[in-house]
């Protein structure tokens, strides 16, 4: 049976997915759950995955849900090309860049947090944008700091590594809401380096939008 991704166009997590599975070559049917709307609240969907939250994958059998743990199943079932080194300190770095962004980064600046922001505590369109502008600069400051002395082409070496599928999306994110991005040469680099793959490119939000 063909992989259903559970997704939604500008998330940050399913577009991750989106990613590893063009990279594994994987062909999947999407279904779109509407964050906006809270689709993934809605019984039918809360049935799948309790947590509510988008990506969910049913493939194999099997439905996963979490972004890294979804990525880290496609590399153990289908691990040509890989998307970490061999090597176990060098796999590790880029575990490390890549849970920078998906740990550290993304959590505080999702939607159901911004939404909160604005909710039940009050807090005006400016303040959020402020909240949202700093945390991914302080991410990005750490992260270009960590990344520059072993990035190749991409954000380590030469092939592209699960770094840059959480690095892209957190990028397209970053400009979505202006934060400067100009202090972080080696994050740009390997953002345009991902960005040029058709992988990636058919997995950007505007393509799956169009899609839709």
């Amino acid at each position: 049976m063909k992989p259903v991704l559970f997704d939604y166009f500008r998330s940050s997590a399913s577009y991750r997915v989106r990613i590893a599975l063009n990279l594994k070559g994987v062909a999947y049917d999407s279904v779109a759950v509407n964050l906006a709307e809270g689709a993934q609240k809605e019984a039918a969907f809360k049935a799948r995955n309790p947590q509510g939250f988008v990506p969910m994958l049913e493939i194999d059998g099997y439905r996963l849900n979490q972004s890294l743990a979804i990525i880290h199943y496609l590399e153990a079932s289908r691990p040509e090309p890989l998307l970490a080194p061999a090597d176990p300190a060098e796999r590790a770095h880029v575990l490390a860049l890549a849970l920078t962004i998906a740990c550290d980064i993304h959590p505080l600046n999702n939607l159901r947090v911004l939404k909160y922001l604005g909710g039940p505590l009050g807090q005006e369109e400016d303040a959020r944008d402020d909240w949202y502008r700093h945390w991914i600069g302080e991410g990005f400051a750490a992260l270009e700091a960590l990344a520059a002395d072993r990035a190749g082409r991409f954000l380590f070496g030469d092939k592209p590594t699960l770094a840059d599928i959480c690095l892209v999306p957190q990028m397209y994110n970053a400009r979505r809401f202006a934060v400067p991005v100009e202090g972080y040469p080696t994050l740009i680099r390997a953002d345009a380096e991902a960005s040029g793959l058709e992988a990636f490119a058919a997995a950007h939000p505007d393509v799956i939008a169009a899609g839709h």
